[in-house]
């Protein structure tokens, strides 16, 4: 029996990662999980971050996945330790797959790194970029607007491109060729930070670089048949269902809100 791929996130951002997964993988099942209750994940706790991944985990975990998918950059910034321990199958977040993407666009290893505050907070990406190349320049800077902004299918509105201004003016001067997308949110604001950092920064897409990796990690064992998708969300179906259709340029079939109800302690 074929067995699905589970992917999580704190709310829709992670459907750019179902996209492009469902691109690349046509015959993979695919169950998505949006804890769209409690999102978002940037502005909390480290703490309260690994206990809501855990929960998603262990949700998805469930379904009976061969490999999980950490959409959202803020748990798998966190949470990735605490998941491992839950299982042995594979599970990939997005902070390794983007750091290594970056590094080979990078001709002069001055790169810069966007995300949620918690992302951000967290120097996952710097840490991941400097281990691969020590010497390695890496410029982090929050775009917490940028999220609402996506869900809105604001993305090219003119709001967008003052706002990202703002933002990004953070490298000017910083001799960055590269940036890397580091929400899953962002993508979709692409075409608006180009024209913003110009044609000479190459833009790392965290949901492209997601499935690239992913190939590493699936055997295979195709039975020739096209892949079925679940989405499931903790909270506002119809909200997600409005922003996942703007997103997939489709209508979602089949879509389940589920309560996850669990408490996990840390002890670190």
């Amino acid at each position: 029996m074929k067995k699905p791929i589970g992917i999580f996130d704190s709310g829709v951002g992670g459907l750019t990662v179902y996209k492009s997964i469902r691109d690349n993988f046509p015959e993979e099942d695919l169950v998505y999980f949006g804890d769209t209750a409690r999102v978002p994940y940037g502005p909390k706790s480290p703490n309260t971050i690994i206990e809501y991944s855990i929960q998603n985990a262990r949700f998805l975990l469930q379904q009976n996945i061969k490999v999980l998918i950490v959409a959202c950059n803020t748990s798998s910034a966190v949470a990735i330790p605490y998941l491992q321990k839950l299982t042995d199958i594979p599970i990939i977040g997005v902070i390794e797959p983007g750091a290594e993407q970056a590094v080979i666009s990078s001709k002069n290893h001055r790169i810069g790194v966007i995300g949620t505050e918690g992302t951000i907070r967290s120097n996952a990406y710097t840490k991941a970029i400097t281990e691969m190349i020590p010497k390695a320049k890496v410029y982090s800077h929050p775009c917490p607007l940028f999220v609402p902004l996506a869900e809105e299918g604001w993305h090219e509105h003119a709001v967008a491109f003052d706002i990202a201004e703002q933002y990004l003016s953070f490298f000017h001067g910083k001799d960055i060729d590269t940036l890397v997308l580091g929400c899953t949110h962002y993508p979709l604001l692409k075409e608006t930070i180009q024209k913003v950092v110009g044609d000479k920064v190459q833009l790392v897409d965290s949901a492209e670089a997601i499935s690239d990796y992913l190939k590493r990690f699936l055997p295979e064992d195709s039975d020739g048949q096209p892949g079925t998708n679940v989405f499931y969300v903790s909270d506002n179906e119809e909200k997600f269902s409005e922003i996942a259709s703007r997103i997939l340029l489709q209508e979602l079939t089949i879509l389940k809100r589920v309560k996850l109800f669990e408490s996990w302690f840390i002890d670190r």
